[in-house]
């Protein structure tokens, strides 16, 4: 696996390796073991999955303690553009982001530590990402930020006006407004 870290501590992208011949192709999407190697220590108890049309934005989402979760994330058909927002108080990369492209020809992974925000948008139709969650989902535990708040200055890719969200997404507030429940652990 080849594993690049990003600006942000703890956010890494993974490259499976991936084996290929004329029946196609195979490769490990996941080993506890190799990701035990890469320290990260995961106890996935979820797996969730969405589809979605093109310039669907999802995010930006977490959950506060004690509901953090870690997401091993990953497109199983179509392509995002991935976004993870450090929002732990006290990291050296606070209110930072690491875009990344995942597509379904790439395989692409991205590891996102608790404590920071997540949101993807579509770069094509019928778009189906998958993740693994290392806590449940609890409502009263979800928080998070407006995709494009101006301060974050993400660069999603898509024309704002033709992006879909949920009611939800939209009455996100923006990072400066955000009270995070996070704190770095170096």
């Amino acid at each position: 696996m080849n594993v690049t870290e990003t600006i942000i501590p703890g956010v890494l992208i993974l490259e499976p390796r991936v084996f290929t011949d004329d029946r196609g192709y195979f490769f490990e999407s996941y080993s506890k073991r190799t990701l035990a190697e890469l320290g990260i220590e995961a106890d996935f108890v979820q797996d969730n999955q969405s589809m979605s049309q093109k310039g669907t934005v999802r995010g930006l989402h977490a959950q506060a303690h004690p509901f953090a979760q870690g997401k091993l994330v990953r497109v199983l058909q179509g392509s995002v553009m991935d976004v993870a927002v450090d929002a732990r108080v006290g990291s050296p990369t606070y209110g930072r982001h690491v875009a990344v492209e995942l597509t379904a020809a790439n395989n692409r992974q991205l590891w996102v530590p608790a404590g920071c925000l997540h949101g993807f948008v579509t770069l094509e139709d019928n778009t189906i990402f998958t993740y693994k969650v290392t806590n449940y989902y609890d409502k009263a535990s979800e928080t998070g930020v407006v995709w494009n708040d101006p301060e974050l200055a993400i660069g999603w890719g898509i024309n704002e006006a033709n992006a879909v969200l949920s009611a939800k997404d939209l009455e996100l507030p923006d990072f400066k407004s955000f009270k995070s429940p996070f704190t770095y652990q170096a």
